[in-house]
């Protein structure tokens, strides 16, 4: 009976073992089952992840495209802007280049008119110039004006490319230019007949534009190149096609511009002109490019037609036609190339929003349009007697450089204070104006007086003017 127990329970821990051994078994075939799940799941993690990685790379690449010449914009790569691509109306998308930000408004009228802005391909950061400059003309003066430079602050000169008389001063080989002629215009009084002298070539070559680049760098004066752009008798005279006509196609004549005729600034073609102009004297190494007479003439014409420039329901304004090419200009010269654009305008519109229409010059856009500066002329002489600025009234004020000066800027700050705005850069008068009965005599005092206003309403940058280009006691000597 012993015995037969012990056998008994000899088969019973055997039973017991198999069923331990075949748990075991089961155990581990589900703990390797348990493995392979779980590798499959990290796998198709780890795909999803370096996808997400891709996505997200190539969602940054878009965006930091949308403004590269943004000089303090911080992009935080968590906000809900970074990851929106879509463009918004501060943003213009061209069908082949990277996005530009553009602060003006979109405009249909304007994209209807003139298509859309040129596409650009790559925006290389403005090389902004912090300048206190001086115009020289064709270079005049030149070993007056280094010297001045020498013992000076002064660090500029404007130098002219094209002169709204004198045609392309520099020795440019512009295609288009050498076809032209230069010509002077006069109109007899009594018969108000007009006569035309031939000059010469269009192309004066009046200096040696890399030998005065060469000169100024030596001396680390940068080269602005100046460029008269609708005020050019000379192109509309050899191209009335690109003149300003009337409804019947008849070129005109403006009589408060001394009768002349004006180029039209609504002319595409005439905007490829003076770009081109630009591009070749950035060859040579000018160091910015500055537009002049970025404007229309006064309305009072010797016909006493009006100018025709295409129906009112379809055609952009005034200030529309100046913005675009100052936008065009900055797509084709100063994003590809780092290079300044600059526009000149008159003084008149910071305080004058009618008179800004007139011309086509709005202060409130014109910085907006991504040029690098605009440079406001506020000449005392220029302003009536009796004109009031900023609440201040004067009544000759020509007499008042310091005043007219700073409440000329401060009635245009709260536009020059927009995000986006060009940087202002005001011309001083280093001129004496005889031609009107209360003036002063410009010198030194007057000019400082001016600079000390620019500074006092929170401008750092300025150009004096003086049209022969020689400021002999008219800045350094005090």
């Amino acid at each position: 009976m012993a015995n037969s127990m012990s056998r008994e329970q000899k088969r019973m821990k055997a039973r017991r073992l198999r069923k331990i051994v075949l748990g075991l078994f089961a155990l581990c075939a589900i703990m390797l089952v348990a493995d392979i799940v779980c590798g499959i799941i990290l796998i198709a993690k780890s795909s999803k992840s370096k996808d997400s990685e891709k996505e997200e790379s190539i969602i940054t690449t878009t965006v930091s495209t949308v403004d590269p010449s943004a000089s303090d914009a911080s992009v935080d790569p968590t906000s809900d802007s970074t990851l929106d691509t879509t463009p918004t109306s501060e943003t213009s998308a061209t069908p082949s280049g990277v996005e530009v930000k553009e602060y003006l408004p979109e405009n249909a009228l304007a994209e209807q008119y003139w298509g859309p802005l040129p596409a650009v391909s790559e925006v290389k950061p403005v090389q902004h110039n912090e300048v206190h400059g001086i115009y020289v003309g064709a270079a005049a003066h030149m070993d007056d004006n280094i010297a001045l430079a020498q013992r000076t602050d002064i660090n500029a000169f404007v130098l002219d490319l094209k002169d709204e008389a004198g045609g392309i001063m520099f020795n440019s080989n512009n295609e288009f230019a050498k076809d032209m002629k230069l010509y002077s215009y006069s109109r007899n009084k009594d018969t108000g007949e007009d006569s035309w002298k031939e000059l010469g070539s269009y192309i004066t070559s009046s200096y040696d534009l890399d030998a005065v680049v060469k000169r100024c760098h030596e001396n680390n004066i940068k080269v602005i190149g100046r460029i008269v752009c609708f005020n050019d008798i000379s192109l509309a005279k050899n191209h009335p096609e690109m003149s300003i006509k009337d409804a019947n196609g008849n070129p005109m004549h403006f009589k408060l511009e001394g009768y002349k005729m004006f180029v039209n600034p609504y002319d595409p073609e005439v905007w490829d002109f003076l770009i081109d102009i630009a591009n070749e004297a950035i060859a040579h190494g000018v160091d910015e490019i500055q537009f002049d007479y970025v404007r229309f003439p006064t309305i009072s014409t010797k016909s006493g037609e009006s100018p025709y420039f295409g129906p009112e329901d379809t055609t952009p304004t005034r200030i529309d036609a100046i913005n675009r090419f100052l936008q065009t200009a900055r797509r084709k010269i100063q994003d590809p190339t780092g290079i300044p654009v600059t526009a000149d305008v008159f003084g008149i519109i910071l305080s004058s929003e009618l008179d800004g229409k007139l011309i086509g010059q709005g202060w409130n856009t014109v910085g907006l349009t991504g040029v690098d500066a605009v440079c406001p002329m506020l000449y005392p002489s220029h302003y009536a007697d009796n004109t009031s600025l900023n609440g201040q009234l004067f009544d000759h004020p020509d007499l008042y450089p310091h005043d007219v000066m700073y409440n000329a800027l401060m009635c245009g700050k709260s536009a020059s204070d927009q995000e986006g705005y060009a940087t202002v850069r005001p011309y001083v008068q280093a001129f004496t104006a005889t031609y009107i009965k209360h003036h002063l005599n410009y010198k030194d005092p007057e000019v400082n007086a001016q600079i000390q206003a620019i500074e006092e309403a929170g401008y750092d940058e300025w150009i004096l003017w003086q049209s022969a280009g020689d400021y002999t006691n008219r800045y350094g000597t005090t």
